[in-house]
């Protein structure tokens, strides 16, 4: 049986809930994907017995506390590195891991008329701040800094840089006025959460894709609830509503 048929199989089993006894599972989920998890937690309790509690935070620090022994059943990275870290060192379960979503990182202001048409332009114009997330934590963050290279900027900016730990306070430097510009997820700049402001997508052939990466760590593989939720994360359904949250999928 082929992957593709055998996570139909999992999932026509897991939207059965009279069949499938009801358990809960613990999921650390990369603090940039935390709006739309919302969305997929709430689809995916609605045709299963399960319950799922999410906590969400830096991948850096996400992956941290399992390799600690903290008591995860799944993880949804931003990145590949980490998953396939824990699969190594004998915390997760290989063939349990996959891309969930590909990130896209945008040039965000809050101001909306504040970015124009050409990022370079942006830039170089005066400003004080430019908002990155922590590239030794957060791989949105290693992102910024390839395309800032790239672009010829990073010596430039580099006393102008402020950090957050995640996507999220790098986010939220921007929306408070902190920086006036920042590199975020595209995902946050079209937010309906947000405060509408102005973006300018990043062009993705100057940094490496961002593939976010899903795992079962080894305290899951016998959780109905976290297999289930990650036969779930793969259906069309999902990446529907993944897709329509600013992501891309494979």
């Amino acid at each position: 049986m082929n992957r593709t048929a055998q996570i139909l199989c999992i999932w026509t089993l897991v939207v059965a809930p009279q069949t499938v006894a009801a358990e809960t599972a613990l999921i650390a989920v990369a603090t940039n994907f935390s709006e739309v998890m919302d969305v997929l937690v709430s689809d995916f309790e609605a045709g299963v017995n399960h319950e799922l509690t999410i906590v969400t935070g830096s991948t850096g620090k996400m992956y941290a506390q399992i390799v600690n022994g903290a008591p995860f059943d799944a993880f949804l990275a931003a990145d590949q590195a980490r998953p396939a870290l824990l699969v190594e060192n004998g915390q997760a379960i290989e063939n349990s891991r996959f891309t969930f979503a590909m990130g896209q990182i945008v040039l965000f202001s809050a101001d909306p008329s504040r970015i124009g048409e050409e990022i370079i332009e942006t830039l170089t114009n005066p400003f004080r701040h430019l908002a990155i997330a922590n590239p030794t934590l957060a791989p949105y963050g290693i992102a910024a800094i390839e395309a800032l290279t790239a672009l010829n900027l990073l010596s430039a900016l580099q006393n102008r840089i402020v950090m957050g730990e995640n996507i999220g306070q790098t986010h939220a430097l921007v929306a408070s006025g902190n920086a006036e510009l920042g590199i975020v997820a595209l995902a946050y700049a079209i937010s309906t959460r947000n405060e509408v402001g102005s973006y300018l997508p990043i062009p993705t052939n100057i940094y490496a894709p961002i593939h976010q990466d899903a795992v079962l760590t080894m305290l899951g593989k016998d959780n109905p609830a976290a297999v289930a939720f990650l036969a779930y994360l793969q259906s069309k359904a999902a990446q529907t509503i993944i897709r329509s949250h600013g992501y891309g999928v494979e």
